[in-house]
């Protein structure tokens, strides 16, 4: 068997991954790269494989940086099955269509080119193989005699994540895709790795770092919420439409429904994506954990609450802007590199009144990372704004497994993976988790580049 890596390198974005064994060629994700513009421009460069001889294609789950290049595969000539579970392929659905819209908004003002259509949208979606976690299926789709097993475990990551094992030529070989934060609610947690792996391949994304663990993450929505209020300004949250702001309306319904605990504030959900994916969310309650069963069991609905307005529309998210504060604005895209977020952006980042709570991931090179970093000028929208509201950051509510939970999950079996690539996370990251592995439990690990090729 035989591994490339063609994307998430020393990065975070991009990520995917071709496995090669006899006559079968299977892609793992193939996701958008992402910085200081939505749709970057190495987005743009030639696949370095050719999407026509795939076999197969496995999506682990619907964020973009997953999936946001499959339609060049339909366009490349590709015709085979994207395999996945059944709410990752209607998640990236939505994904897709919305990375669409954006990139046709952006074509229209700005002149930025347009990596691909509703065409080839479509051609992924009628594509979709749904799989169910734990079940085991043959991709030797050209009937070679060669299997090709994949099955699908809980990653814990986003509704419907996935880490993928792979059994072919006698060896066993694990992907993570994005693996869990520890005690998320709504999703389970990542299931076990399995046992007498021969290569692990890895995210690192947080391989640096802890997620805060002093306080339960309910309490953490509740401070920053009250705290980013007390100036009677304009709370803004650029939050991820997929998970990341599910969970957040979950506590805030815990917060606001049952224990009374945030002020009466008028709160904006400012994302037609992120209201679609919880209808997607309603549809698969079989996901949920046990906290979240209890409550869909007792007719609670999870993802709505007194005083929570839907912005569905441009002409909602635009009323959103005749209501005085003290508000809370929830808006994508999670990293501010697109999305209404922006809008709310230029109108409120130079009112030192205001707050800017970032809650997730900001890769290099994005607006969140240029505010997170500091910045007291940036352009938003082709527009230079002064930068005087407050800026602050909690780690516990993001997607992503910290370094512990890492460490956990790779070295909590019987056995260490014989040979760890750590993949999905910037250099120090890596590096830092690399060593963590290496110096105390004896892994054997390579931190990977773009177009590294190994065998197993």
């Amino acid at each position: 068997m035989q591994i490339s890596f063609f994307g998430a390198a020393r990065e975070v974005t991009g990520s995917c991954s071709l496995v090669e064994s006899g006559h079968n060629r299977i892609l793992i994700d193939c996701g958008m790269f992402q910085g200081g513009e939505f749709n970057e421009k190495k987005n743009h460069e030639a696949l370095p494989f050719d999407p026509k001889s795939l076999t197969a294609v496995v999506v682990t789950h619907a964020h973009l940086d997953h999936v946001g290049r499959l339609p060049l595969l339909v366009k490349g000539g590709y015709d085979g099955f994207f395999y996945t579970t059944p709410a990752t392929a209607e998640l990236a659905k939505l994904v897709l269509d919305d990375a669409v819209e954006i990139m046709k908004y952006d074509n229209r003002k700005f002149g930025r080119p347009i990596l691909f259509t509703e065409v080839e949208v479509a051609g992924v979606i009628q594509c979709f193989k749904p799989l169910n976690y734990g079940e085991e299926y043959d991709l030797d789709l050209i009937k070679s005699g060669e299997k090709f097993l994949i099955k699908l475990y809980d990653a814990g990551h986003i509704f419907g994540s996935a880490f993928v094992e792979i059994k072919a030529d006698g060896k066993k070989v694990v992907f993570s895709g994005d693996l869990g934060n520890a005690q998320a609610p709504i999703v389970r947690d990542t299931e076990s790795l399995p046992t007498d792996v021969d290569a692990l391949i890895c995210e690192s994304t947080y391989g640096s770092h802890l997620h805060e663990t002093g306080e339960k993450r309910a309490e953490i929505v509740e401070n920053m919420i009250t705290d980013g209020l007390r100036q009677g300004g304009v709370l803004m949250i650029p939050s991820f439409a997929i998970e990341r702001t599910q969970e957040l309306i979950y506590e805030l319904n815990d917060l606001i429904d049952r224990k009374h605990k945030i002020p009466n504030v008028p709160i904006f959900l400012d994302s037609p994506m992120a209201i679609g994916a919880s209808r997607v969310y309603r549809k698969y309650p079989e996901y949920y954990d046990e906290e979240a069963t209890k409550f869909f069991k007792a007719g609670d609905d999870l993802f709505n609450f007194p005083g929570l307005v839907m912005c569905e529309s441009r002409d909602d998210s635009r009323k959103i802007n005749k209501t005085p504060p003290p508000k809370v604005i929830i808006a994508g895209a999670g990293m501010m590199n697109g999305g209404r977020i922006l809008h709310h952006a230029v109108r409120y980042l130079s009112d030192a009144r205001n707050t800017l709570l970032i809650i997730g991931y900001q890769a290099n090179g994005t607006l969140g990372r240029q505010l997170l970093d500091g910045a007291k000028v940036v352009t938003v929208m082709q527009e230079r704004v002064q930068v005087k509201c407050r800026i602050t950051a909690v780690g516990g509510l993001s997607a992503h497994a910290d370094q512990k939970k890492i460490l956990d999950w790779i070295t909590g079996g019987k056995s260490l993976p014989k040979k760890i690539y750590l993949n999905h996370g910037e250099p120090e990251s890596s590096e830092v988790l690399a060593k963590r592995l290496q110096e105390d439990f004896g892994a054997k690990v390579t931190v990977v580049d773009f177009g590294l090729t190994v065998k197993v």
